[in-house]
């Protein structure tokens, strides 16, 4: 039991880790696929100005997070977790279906509402994910748990972006992308079939129906533990982080570095790998159990390459080819240490909300994490925009993010040695 990887040999989850995989794959599959067809085709799809289709995906699909979150934190605690999960896989199923037929009908309005269907299928499924691993791990399981979940869904991400990219650029990619995406989400469904029961603990209050009331629910009862809370937002000011990084990496290569898709994608790995890294590594560094100081290291971390990396991309100079340019392959090792130190950061925040939440409130306290999660990301996007658009640089955004996240670690540090 040295590393994490006996648990791909074990029942309890392994099925859980194939079924997530899958789901996420799937969603940057789609929204990839989408997102390029719409790019260079949006004349052949809708009206709407190219400029704004994708900051329109990217809306629709998060809208669910701040709509549903709350609902699904609260069904998740009422109901079996892994019949749940089996229900969610053939609601995504049923998407790419429609995804299917959208893409073969060129029909705009039926793909966005696969869009918002998909931000469905995630919403629902984080609570179930991130609540069961507790239910089905040992205590001194979580931590390489969450270190596979969380390299996994950034490999996921990974391969489903590059696999939509390609398939966009293809005669009929819409809908070979849907018809493989509606493949993988069988597979996905197969693998759900597996996760061991989870049943609820028992819960006295009945249940009463809200939209707003069980988002209100769940936020209060993550507030009511002051370490789980800011654990929660430091989980948000990390995906707030990679979201940035995410949604900036193509431009910045192609306006700044001057290089080409294969670089886009060399980045995009080169991050994904590091968080993989990392996460394996806090497995290693913790002995099996939360480690705060490992949480104050991933943040010092992420500012210290962090600062490089916009330090590095502030003063760089085209000159010949990339793989021949010294600031290149610093941008290039900044990316990647940004990527180890996420993971570091990371994982262990997720095993303390896990490990301090009360079995029969923690799907919701894992709804308000997504739903926090939601709102940092949207706050982020609206925020770069302004900053961009006041004049300031994308390197001097990166360094003040990569500032706040050392920040953010050191409080989490000092509240904990407070308690």
């Amino acid at each position: 039991m040295s590393t994490p990887f006996y648990l791909f040999r074990s029942k309890r989850f392994a099925p859980l880790f194939g079924t997530q995989f899958l789901g996420a794959f799937n969603d940057n599959l789609y929204k990839n696929t989408l997102a390029v067809l719409l790019t260079f085709q949006a004349a052949e799809w809708t009206s709407i100005s190219s400029a704004l289709l994708a900051p329109l995906i990217g809306a629709v699909f998060i809208a669910p997070f701040f709509l549903f979150s709350g609902l699904s934190g609260e069904i998740a605690d009422r109901l079996d977790k892994a019949r749940l999960a089996r229900i969610v896989k053939v609601w995504e199923i049923i998407m790419m279906i429609v995804a299917v037929a959208g893409f073969a009908t060129h029909s705009f309005s039926t793909l966005l509402l696969v869009v918002f269907g998909m931000g469905m299928h995630s919403t629902l499924f984080g609570p179930i994910k991130y609540s069961i691993i507790p239910q089905h791990m040992q205590q001194g399981e979580l931590i390489g748990a969450n270190a596979l979940i969380e390299s996994g869904t950034f490999g996921a991400i990974l391969l489903g972006t590059i696999a939509g990219g390609a398939l966009a650029a293809i005669p009929n990619g819409g809908v070979i992308a849907s018809s493989g995406a509606l493949m993988v989400a069988m597979v996905g469904y197969l693998f759900s079939r597996y996760i061991p029961s989870a049943p609820p603990p028992q819960r006295a209050e009945p249940f009463a129906f809200g939209f707003w009331k069980h988002t209100m629910d769940a936020i209060t009862l993550a507030y009511r533990d002051r370490l789980v809370f800011l654990a929660i937002l430091a989980i948000s000011w990390f995906w707030l982080y990679g979201a940035l990084l995410l949604s900036q990496f193509p431009s910045l290569v192609k306006d700044l570095l001057m290089g080409s898709e294969e670089t886009v994608t060399l980045i995009l790995a080169l991050f994904t790998l590091g968080i993989g890294v990392g996460s394996a590594l806090c497995e290693r560094l913790s002995h099996h159990h939360v480690r705060y100081g490992i949480v104050v290291a991933g943040g010092i971390g992420m500012a210290v390459a962090g600062v490089d990396f916009a330090l590095g991309i502030g003063t760089f100079e085209p000159s010949g080819p990339l793989s021949q340019n010294i600031h290149f392959w610093r941008i290039v090792v900044d990316v990647t240490l940004l990527g180890i130190f996420g993971g570091l950061f990371s994982v262990p925040l997720y095993a303390l909300v896990q490990e301090r939440s009360a079995p029969e409130a923690r799907s919701r306290i894992i709804a308000a994490n997504n739903i926090l999660n939601a709102l940092f990301m949207v706050l982020g996007a609206v925020a770069t925009m302004a900053i961009l658009s006041g004049g300031y640089n994308i390197a001097w955004l990166f360094g003040m993010v990569a500032l706040g996240t050392a920040l953010v670690g050191t409080i989490i540090y000092k509240v904990r040695r407070e308690k």
